[in-house]
């Protein structure tokens, strides 16, 4: 697929995704795309991944189902592509409803949105709750500020990886491309820690997903710094600052550019020291504004979000005719 026919095919299906998202119904009949290629990774780990195995063979097992992961989703997303284009211009429309269940404006929307409404509603319980749904800390540790926090840096970082990666990667490569981000982010997720069982098994996933999201969490600094420059209770120079600073500081290579324009733009302070389960994760402050953050922040934070995503769809558009002109 060239340039001509992807960038439209993304800029519909962002535009299918916001409005609609992906159905629960759905979701209840035939689960959706990533929980089939969560399958397929959970298979190839009990498979592969023998824990009696020195470390060197399971590092080796780890990078195989990585490959043979790729290998079966670009090869069956390609086949779905090719058959939908033979239909010609009327292809796209089919092919981007596929493509919208890969990225995720709506449903992390509604998501941290849930976060705000339980601290409004029920109070540190509600919060709680809530932030339970979208990050893997320990919520029992977190007070009202680390909730909201939570929530915002969730935000942030998934704004990146659940929707400005694969919109960079349908662009440039169409349904293969955004299905080969999915999958390599998928297997970062469940198999691209650093455990006993998956430290060596999973290296592939990590090392892999770090390299694929460079490009997209340095765009989405630039959305969130832009999308501050339009909002009346956001700091775009502050952004800017936040991410020259601290950026390169967080312990992830491409979480921290999100979180510090995020936290520079709302004047907060993101990151910072917290507990995931029981184990306590040093890492450099994101911003230097105040850390107490609040449900109004979170507020704020979504739409800071909105703007940003706007913006991308713009810029989806602008691609778009200036390849079709």
């Amino acid at each position: 697929m060239n340039l001509s026919d992807s960038l439209p095919l993304l800029l519909l299906a962002l535009i299918v995704e916001a409005a609609f998202g992906y159905p629960q119904r759905f979701y209840a009949a035939i689960g959706h795309p990533v929980t089939w290629i969560g399958r397929l990774i959970a298979a190839l780990d009990r498979g592969l991944n023998r824990e009696s195995a020195s470390f060197g063979w399971r590092k080796a097992m780890g990078v195989l189902a990585l490959m043979l992961l790729l290998a079966i989703t670009i090869a069956l997303s390609t086949v779905v592509q090719q058959l939908l284009l033979t239909a010609g211009p009327l292809g796209l429309i089919p092919l981007a409803l596929i493509a919208s269940t890969l990225i995720a404006q709506r449903s992390l929307h509604e998501h941290v949105a849930r976060v705000a409404e339980g601290l409004e509603r029920d109070g540190l319980d509600g919060g709680r709750r809530a932030v339970s749904m979208i990050v893997g800390r320990n919520p029992e540790t977190l007070d009202e500020a680390g909730v909201a926090r939570a929530a915002i840096e969730s935000l942030a970082e998934n704004f990146s990886d659940g929707i400005v990666a694969p919109a960079f990667w349908l662009g440039f490569g169409g349904l293969p491309g955004i299905a080969a981000y999915k999958a390599i982010n998928t297997a970062d997720s469940m198999i691209g820690h650093r455990t006993p069982r998956h430290l060596a098994f999973g290296w592939a996933a990590a090392r892999l997903d770090d390299l694929v999201n460079v490009p997209a969490s340095r765009l989405t600094a630039l959305l969130l710094i832009a999308a501050a420059a339009f909002d009346r209770q956001a700091d775009a120079r502050g952004a800017m600052r936040a991410v020259r600073r601290d950026a390169g500081k967080h312990r992830s290579p491409n979480a921290g550019w999100p979180e510090a324009a995020m936290a520079g733009a709302l004047g907060l302070r993101l990151a910072g020291p917290r507990i995931y389960g029981q184990t306590r994760v040093e890492d450099h402050w994101m911003g230097d504004g105040r850390a107490e953050a609040t449900a109004a922040d979170i507020r704020r934070a979504l739409g800071l979000y909105r703007k940003a995503c706007g913006l991308l769809w713009t810029l989806a558009a602008v691609a778009a005719v200036f390849v079709l002109a």
